[in-house]
């Protein structure tokens, strides 16, 4: 009990922290960050991962995944804490328990920034729940096995970190000859991890 109370209120602040406005938080200090990351870059797990989901990684890198069939809820992200609202609202009256990460299904924005288009809480196997329509706004879907090319780091999650990600990404995509039908990114911590500590992974997702 201790336990599921304690990834509750970690993931609470995570999910918060993660829906506040948008996607993107603050603009980072590029020497601090890459003095902070030197030598150090080490994933700090405060959740389990959904059965069979590899951890973030290697950083700093674009490497290609391979993800298992999955279930998660998910919601549009349509004002500031909305989607934290209906998604802890449904895992609490399902009884689900909370997992890393969060994922956050992206999309071209203004100025060729990426926006968050909808949000999802992640079950820990596809034997956890059941699908379908939770209310007018969650909906648990089960998707597919897939492979991604993913770029992960530690250290803010700011406008020019996604940035620096989406070009490695499209980089590695256009030199290997490959097709992306979607982005997502991955967050892996709440604010109790220090920001420079932090684990983000935005995933191009393979035709």
């Amino acid at each position: 009990m201790q336990n599921l109370l304690r990834s509750l209120i970690c993931f609470i602040a995570v999910v918060c922290f993660i829906a506040v406005g948008s996607v993107v938080m603050a603009e980072e200090n590029p020497a601090k960050d890459a003095a902070n990351q030197a030598g150090s870059s080490r994933y700090i797990s405060e959740a389990p991962l959904p059965k069979g989901w590899p951890e973030p990684g290697p950083y700093k890198q674009v490497t290609r995944k391979s993800y298992p069939a999955y279930r998660a809820a998910f919601t549009p992200n349509q004002s500031p804490n909305s989607g934290f609202r209906r998604l802890f609202s449904h895992i609490k009256s399902k009884g689900i328990p909370m997992t890393a990460p969060v994922e956050m299904t992206m999309q071209e924005g203004a100025n060729d920034e990426m926006q968050m288009e909808e949000m999802a809480f992640l079950y820990q196997s596809t034997q956890v729940g059941q699908a379908g329509k939770d209310g007018e706004e969650v909906v648990v879907r089960d998707v597919p096995a897939q492979e991604t090319l993913s770029y992960a780091w530690q250290g803010l999650r700011s406008k020019s970190s996604i940035a620096r990600a989406r070009k490695a990404l499209d980089e590695a995509l256009a030199a290997q000859g490959l097709k992306a039908g979607g982005y997502r990114l991955l967050g892996y911590n709440s604010p109790f991890i220090l920001p420079w500590r932090q684990t983000h992974e935005l995933q191009a997702l393979l035709r």
